[in-house]
């Protein structure tokens, strides 16, 4: 087999150079505009634990991605303080499907129907352990 090293070394040099652009601009895409808390909500993702263990969401997928204002949210769908929402005896899933907090733009309309696609919000006891640093693993059942 015969390689072409003048070839091998265009693409490592490619590589390496992609590799070093990716680490000066702190891994964000080369035009991505940086994310702003003040404009776009908090970073770090919420994760719900109630009414199931645990439901994550994250600010810069509806703000910065969608194109909502906060506004959008806060303060009708919901309280502007994190963890108000799981207070309510009526956050259920029953209350998403009804048409309330999610469930008020996750209708199968406007964005895909809570009811649908449960893994993108869900990513359960095992998913949080992880985000939380605990060493929880998928058993040898795939993670079921």
């Amino acid at each position: 087999m015969n390689i072409d090293r003048k070839a091998v070394t265009n693409f490592l040099s490619v590589f390496a150079f992609a590799g070093l652009l990716f680490v000066l601009t702190g891994g964000q895409a080369v035009g991505e505009e940086e994310y702003d808390e003040e404009t776009y909500g908090p970073q770090a993702p919420i994760i719900f634990t109630a009414p199931v263990k645990a439901v994550i969401f994250t600010h810069k997928t509806h703000t910065m991605d969608a194109g909502l204002e906060c506004d959008s949210c806060h303060d009708e769908v919901f309280q502007m303080e994190s963890g108000v929402a799981e207070q309510n005896d009526d956050f259920t899933m029953q209350s998403l499907y009804d048409g309330k907090y999610c469930g008020a733009c996750h209708d199968g309309q406007t964005a895909f129907a809570s009811n649908t696609r449960c893994t993108v919000c869900h990513i359960g006891v095992k998913g949080f352990d992880r985000m939380q640093g605990g060493g929880a693993k998928a058993d040898s059942h795939g993670g079921h």
